[in-house]
């Protein structure tokens, strides 16, 4: 999300929140400083949009009039707030910890305490806010294919971490051929012999035609004939 400073203005509504990854704490104030609301939202589709619903006729159906305050200025409750024309505003969370010492010398987490410091700090110290504008949709969708493929990344790792595991138990023949088990060419040939007992038998003869090949490659330093009955013959 794009910041730029915010410049003092009136709302009539200020929202809090209170981020968290399976709910969020939301606290809703007047232009007083008045507690109109304090509830916790589900980090869901449905449980946002209706939340966004009853802030919006809270405002009479004036969006524009309610501020909402957030340590995290991006993520897809931003992106809903900001879609449905609510002005919306981030903080650094150790500025925010300074409001805090206004209402409690307590360290402890307090997500209902936190959320109210959000609303409240923003209503009288907007200046210190920065407020979230809505980025180019090419910047929104690059910057969701990003994480999208470094999620996908660290699933990889994660499975080929425990495909290395069971392999060096009980097939470690196959790892002679490839240290780390992350290309497809291993997979495929694990399926064609998808176990030790399996691998004595005539497991080429089922094996496509690019698995050899590869495997060919792999193993041409090593002067083995390649069409025996055993892959522990191929791989030794």
């Amino acid at each position: 999300m794009k910041q730029k400073r915010s410049v003092e203005s009136q709302f009539r509504i200020y929202v809090g929140l209170d981020w968290g990854t399976e709910f969020h704490q939301a606290c809703v104030l007047d232009s007083s400083g008045k507690i109109l609301r304090q509830c916790k939202v589900d980090h869901s589709g449905q449980a946002i949009t209706e939340f966004l619903r009853s802030l919006n006729n809270l405002a009479e159906g004036q969006p524009d009039s309610i501020a909402m305050a957030i340590e995290v200025p991006r993520g897809p409750v931003v992106e809903a707030f900001l879609e449905g024309g609510f002005a919306v505003f981030s903080i650094n969370p150790k500025q925010l910890d300074r409001f805090r010492d206004r209402h409690t010398a307590a360290g402890a987490k307090d997500d209902s305490r936190d959320a109210y410091v959000a609303a409240d700090s923003l209503r009288t110290d907007q200046h210190c806010f920065r407020r979230i504008a809505t980025d180019h949709p090419d910047v929104i969708r690059l910057r969701e294919l990003s994480r999208t493929e470094e999620s996908l990344g660290e699933d990889l790792r994660r499975v080929v971490n425990q495909l290395y595991q069971l392999l060096l138990r009980y097939y470690p023949q196959l790892l002679r051929l490839n240290s780390v088990p992350d290309e497809p060419w291993i997979w495929a040939l694990r399926e064609a012999a998808p176990a030790p007992q399996r691998a004595h038998e005539a497991w080429w003869q089922r094996a496509p035609p690019k698995l050899l090949h590869r495997l060919r490659a792999r193993i041409v330093r090593k002067s083995v004939g390649f069409r025996k009955n055993s892959l522990f013959d191929v791989i030794e």
